[in-house]
């Protein structure tokens, strides 16, 4: 299976089941498309049709592109097979060793924002704060049936964490003290709306979070739309500031402002260039995910607004990376050269088997965003899982179990998606979403083309 498509004046050809990127010229672009369906001499006569005025374009010329195209195909470099169909990618969950873990620290939040899918984080129920007698137990739970791992990940999440902040730092150091005991190493990330960030959380952080999640929506009156407090009043002032502060501090360790855009920006470029215009350099950009009928629900309208806006922040960061201000914009990251492994590319993020998220009560859940929705309940850190059959459902959640998967091109880039958005958008987790499908094709798209104009150091968009 192959993918085409021209972006920036350039023709990419992707080969699916190989990952192999060919960047063309219109005349192997225009070949490749036939190539499958139809005999040689048609292709050779189609060609001198269309592109024999031009002066380095004969008969000869074209019969070398369709032998090249023919070593390709014979390297396995395009048209190759899908080797993986064959693979039982639900037996590469079947270990029951989980790696990750999501703890609620705070199921209450000092910002009231509208969008929320965590309900101003209390995700349906009532507020809480966890206490350090079960953030202990859920630790000790994530060691006990880690098997043979030894880095183990866990993510401080709410509503707000820094609510409870005494509770965070005292399990990290929990975790620390048994290290070297349970033979463990543990990462930890804390994300934040940064309104209690204070020197201590900054100190803290740079020395035991190997990731720091900032959430900032972008301009100040982006920002201000819905990130605000309880009175209604915009946090912008107040975060961007401290999360300035926090982002200098640390150094070289990773942290992401991550926004979330809406029908009402949908020129969400303009919210990643202000944040990169005031000093962040690794961003992240989500679309929002909500009920159709809400007013900030993203549109069928949007999307070629969307599109657009994707392609203008793939030039826009190659021209800033040549000009020596670059920035990172995690949709964007992508290996060529090697890729995720087989094991992501088929099996996806392992929510419900090996990432599991954690309640203030202990509760288990596959992962955030299906706290509260008790169907989804799948045991405690003190009893386990003990909703199995549950875990047999998620761990059926990867690319060959989707039909909808089949036949699209980007399947080993998400390896199916997310199974939360196919839940909320279909009603099952091995369903799809598709507004979210398009979105992420697109940026697959961009990222491919950019990672090659840096790598062959050609200009934004070609000119003729």
């Amino acid at each position: 299976m192959i993918h085409q498509y021209k972006l920036g004046g350039y023709g990419f050809v992707l080969d699916v089941c190989s990952g192999s990127v060919h960047m063309v010229d219109d005349v192997a672009y225009d070949i490749i498309s036939m190539y499958e369906n139809t005999d040689r001499e048609t292709i050779v006569s189609a060609m001198l049709e269309k592109y024999g005025s031009l002066p380095d374009v004969n008969e000869a010329e074209i019969r070398e592109c369709i032998s090249d195209i023919d070593a390709l195909r014979d390297a396995g470099k395009l048209f190759s097979e899908d080797s993986f169909v064959g693979i039982d990618a639900g037996a590469l969950k079947n270990r029951n060793e989980i790696k990750a873990l999501c703890l609620h620290v705070a199921h209450t939040c000092n910002l009231n924002c509208e969008y929320c899918f965590a309900s101003q984080g209390k995700y349906n129920g009532d507020r809480a704060l966890m206490s350090f007698e079960v953030g202990r137990r859920a630790l000790d739970f994530l060691v006990e049936n880690s098997g043979s791992r030894v880095n183990l990940e866990v993510d401080f999440f709410g509503g707000e964490p820094l609510m409870n902040w005494d509770v965070v730092k005292r399990l990290v150091a929990y975790a620390r003290s048994i290290e070297e005991e349970k033979h463990k190493h543990f990462r930890f990330t804390l994300t934040t709306n940064g309104v209690l960030v204070d020197d201590d959380v900054i100190e803290f952080s740079n020395r035991e979070m190997n990731n720091v999640v900032m959430s900032i929506d972008g301009r100040p009156e982006v920002h201000d739309r819905f990130r605000v407090d309880y009175s209604g009043r915009g946090s912008y002032e107040t975060v961007v500031p401290k999360f300035l502060k926090f982002a200098k501090a640390r150094g070289e360790r990773d942290y992401y402002v991550r926004g979330t855009y809406t029908h009402y920006n949908t020129d969400f470029v303009n919210d990643i260039l202000h944040l990169a215009d005031l000093g962040f350099t690794q961003l992240s950009m989500e679309p929002v995910v909500c009920s159709p009928d809400d007013p900030c629900a993203l549109t069928e309208d949007d999307l070629p607004t969307l599109f657009a806006e994707y392609e203008r922040l793939a030039f826009e960061m190659l021209k800033r990376e040549r000009e020596e201000r670059p920035f990172t914009f995690y949709h964007y990251m992508i290996d060529l050269r090697h890729g995720p492994c087989i094991y992501k590319r088929l099996s996806g993020c392992g929510s419900g088997t090996e990432y599991l998220a954690v309640t203030p009560w202990g509760d288990l859940y596959p992962c955030h965003q299906f706290v509260g929705d008790e169907k989804y309940l799948m045991g405690n850190v003190w009893d386990g899982v003990k909703n199995t059959a549950l875990r047999e459902d998620f761990r059926k959640t990867n690319v060959y179990a989707r039909p909808e998967c089949a036949d699209c091109w980007g399947r080993l880039y998400c390896s199916g998606g997310c199974a939360a958005n196919a839940y909320h958008a279909t009603g099952s987790i091995l369903g799809t979403y598709d507004y979210g499908c398009r979105l992420f094709l697109k940026r697959m798209e961009c990222a491919i083309m950019l990672e090659v104009l840096r790598r062959l150091g050609l200009p934004a968009e070609k000119t003729e």
